[in-house]
Parts: C-alpha cells; structure tokens; sequence
C-alpha cells in the first residue's frame, strides 16, 4: 500500500499509469498534475515516520488507493453533501476531501450526523487548508483529478467498495479528556457562540473563557456523543464576545474542557504504542495538535498522512489523528 511523500513528477506517473490515487500537497503542486483517477486537497503539512515537517518543494503527499478496492470518484455540491452517505458503497468507506472556511465545511459539520446512513457507512478524510502564513490571503481547494478543475467549495470524493471478505474500521486517537469541572451545555447549534450554559445557569461564554484563562485556544471542549468524546476547538475569543469555533457545538450534548496534555507527542507515542500498524491504509492528524503540541521533527508513530485543518470519521473532527484500517 502506497501512502507517502513523493515528487510531483513520481506522482504524475501514478496517475498516467492509471492509480486512484487521494493526493495533498500546496497548490502550487497539485497544478502540475495531470488529469487521472485522483482526488486532491491543499495542505502544506505532513506527518511523516520521522515527525511532523512542513513541505513546499515540489512534493505531494499520495495515497493509493487502487489496491484497497473498487475506486469510484465524484464531485458533491454543497447543496448536496447527503449524497456522500447515499452513494456510498454497502461495504466499504467514502474518502472525503472539504476545504476550510466553505460552506460545505460549515454545513458538514453541521449536518453530517442527520444524514441518512452517515453511521452505517464510514465517511472519512480531512479538511483542507493553507499555509499558516497565508491564512486570510489564499483559498483551501479540493480537487477533481479527472478533469484537474480545483473547487473552493462543495466536496470530492473516493467510493472505496470493498470485497466481501474485508471490512473498513474507522479509528480516532484523542489524547483529551474532559477535566471533570464545569459541565458547559449550548441552546443551538453553531460555530460562533456568545451564551452558554455552565451547571445550568446562562453566561457569557467569553467572558467566561476568559475567566477560566483559555482564550488561547490550545484545549478544546470535548462533547460527550453517547460515550464517544468529540472535540471541539476554539478559534478565537472576539472583541465583540464571541467565540469563533472550529466546529459546531451541538445542543443536547455535555461540554467539559479539556484536562491539560503536557507533552503531546509522548501522548501520542503511549496511544499508539499498541496500534499495529497492519492493514492501516490512510491517516491524517489535526494541524492544531502539530501546533500546539510543537510536533515538527518528532516521531509519534502510527500512519504518515496529513496534517489537516479538520478531520472527518463520520463527522467533522478536532485536534484528533484519525486512520482507516482494512480487516
């Protein structure tokens, strides 16, 4: 299974001898290759087996996905996000790309978990991104290598089908856990919050971000989904009180904060440990743990993939790794 950093040059070669391949890379990158059997997204940081390292010379991060099943791309408006459950293979995952700051983004994750089947057949994948440096300036993109037309919106798509005797496992690592306080619950759902409720009683959710000294976003909410912890991460503490969220708090669901991680990548390290590698095809990691965790150069184990700025196992994720194994 092929899932690496290479030459654009190496990788148009796949894509000329036919590969169905999900590709990541800047740009600049994704530009210059030829039109084939490949979905892209834009994203300048990688997990490597060595450590986090960003990388704007030339190369592209591919996965190819042509051994793993029968591959079939396609484009979702975002009008019709529904579509990748509905089309989805009975027996497989649908390998899904959705730059920032769209619409799509927004209403993925607002709406993913109401669509029909969306937990029945794994949709997974990574939302695509910038350079840091260039946030405000440049447009994340997806990209439909079939006719090599980049979207700013809407999403696209590998249906991975599988064969009878294998099955698709959809696996989260997240190293947070809810810190026990105050539990925090929303009256509606949003990306831009300015009430809350803290054990019950209405607050100024910034005021009391604020209070509790996490403006700087680095801990994220983390929600409990029948058991399942999600997270939720901020993005910024408003002049105007509102808190600007990388995802969308959902009513009827307990926040906590999360407890403090002191060192990530040992975190990550002591996670992944006992993951075997065997039968993982395709990961991605969260750009906000590369960040705030200073992962560049350190090896934390588990799959190479993308450093992303979001992450999709059903529904949109944060500041989680996310790997898809075949069994």
């Amino acid at each position: 299974m092929l899932n690496e950093l290479m030459t654009t040059a190496n990788a148009a070669e796949l894509i000329e001898r036919g590969g169905k391949l999900a590709i990541a890379g800047p740009k600049v990158d994704l530009e210059r290759l030829p039109a084939g059997h490949w979905i892209g997204g834009t994203i300048p940081y990688f997990m490597l087996p060595s450590g986090g390292t960003v990388v704007t010379d030339g190369k592209v991060f591919v996965t190819d996905l042509s051994a793993v099943g029968d591959v079939h791309i396609a484009y979702q408006p975002a009008d019709d996000l529904a579509g990748i459950a509905r089309n989805a293979p009975e027996n497989g995952f649908s390998f899904t790309i959705i730059p920032a700051g769209s619409s799509a983004h927004q209403r993925f994750a607002a709406e993913a978990a109401s669509y029909e089947g969306a937990f029945l057949k794994p949709t997974v994948g990574w939302i695509a991104g910038v350079h840091l440096s260039d946030l405000g300036h440049d447009t994340a993109l997806v990209y439909d290598g079939r006719t090599r037309t980049a979207h700013a919106d809407g999403a696209v798509v590998a249906y991975v089908g599988l064969p009878d005797d294998k099955a698709a496992l959809v696996e989260i690592v997240n190293l947070f856990e809810a810190d026990g306080t105050d539990v925090l619950t929303f009256d509606e759902t949003s990306f831009a919050v300015r009430r809350c409720r803290v054990n019950g009683e209405q607050v100024d959710f910034a005021e009391y971000v604020r209070q509790r000294g996490l403006e700087h976003g680095r801990l994220p909410l983390v929600g409990d989904f029948a058991g399942a912890r999600v997270n939720v991460s901020l993005q910024s503490v408003g002049s105007d009180g509102t808190v600007a969220l990388y995802a969308p708090v959902f009513p009827g669901v307990d926040y906590h904060f999360a407890r403090q991680v002191p060192d990530y990548a040992a975190a990550f390290r002591d996670q992944l440990e006992h993951v075997s590698p065997q039968g993982v095809v395709l990961g991605c990691n969260c750009i906000l743990n590369f960040l705030y965790g200073e992962l560049e150069g350190k090896a934390i184990g588990g799959v190479a993939g993308p450093v992303t700025f979001g992450e999709i196992a059903y529904q949109l994720l944060n500041q989680t790794m996310v790997m898809v194994r075949i069994v």
